[in-house]
């Protein structure tokens, strides 16, 4: 199974992006998505932006992560998908 996370582009050079999901910052290659700009939120997977994806998905899918999260680890007794 694949999981591809929701990224915000803080900043670019060439074709790489350093990346930011929930405070962890990272770079990724733009190879794949050659219209992203910073503030533009990807789809990463594998260290590359496979597609632009609006704000409002990244963050609903950054909370369901979270959700997750909690859940496993039993913080959350309701399961992400119940909400």
């Amino acid at each position: 199974m694949c999981l591809a996370i929701p990224s915000k582009i803080v900043a670019i050079k060439d074709d790489v992006a350093t990346i930011d999901v929930d405070g962890v910052r990272r770079e990724c290659s733009l190879l794949l998505v050659a219209d992203a700009e910073v503030d533009d939120y990807v789809i990463v997977h594998a260290g590359f932006a496979i597609q632009k994806i609006d704000e409002a998905a990244a963050l609903d899918t950054i909370q369901l992560l979270r959700d997750t999260a909690d859940f496993v680890e039993g913080k959350s007794k309701v399961h992400p998908l119940d909400k």
